[in-house]
């Protein structure tokens, strides 16, 4: 059952809307068209796991940079981890609109299964064998 309390829809909206914006930018930037032949990058075999391996470089350039405590280079105000969390964000929000997913959706769907999951529940995660991480 699909839950739909006003939480629910506002995420379900927000990764969705997330997710037109970063898209829209990536392909107006040419990010999704080869340059020079015009074709579409979607189509190519490999253009998703290098897309999904850029997102792994984000989250370790967060670690990185929580690990040192560092500022951003680009957002000097802003921590590193915090900006390279974004970038994450970002890529995978667009990665989802040129595959034409329901990215907000599925966030919406499970935030509220891991909300009622036995296994995420404090009592059981301090049961021998619960999760601890």
């Amino acid at each position: 059952m699909i839950n739909t309390s006003p939480d629910s829809r506002a995420i379900r909206d927000a990764g969705n809307l997330l997710q037109r914006v970063c898209h829209h930018r990536s392909f107006a930037a040419g990010w999704w068209t080869d340059l020079v032949t015009r074709e579409a990058l979607v189509k190519r075999p490999h253009v998703v796991s290098e897309k999904l391996m850029l997102v792994v470089s984000e989250v370790s350039e967060a670690m990185e940079g929580h690990r040192k405590n560092l500022m951003d280079d680009k957002l000097p105000h802003r921590k590193m981890v915090e900006v390279e969390l974004a970038d994450a964000v970002i890529r995978i929000a667009d990665l989802a609109g040129a595959l034409g997913l329901d990215l907000g959706g599925a966030i919406q769907e499970k935030m509220d299964y891991n909300a009622v999951r036995p296994d995420h529940k404090p009592e059981n995660r301090l049961k021998p064998g619960g999760k601890q991480f």
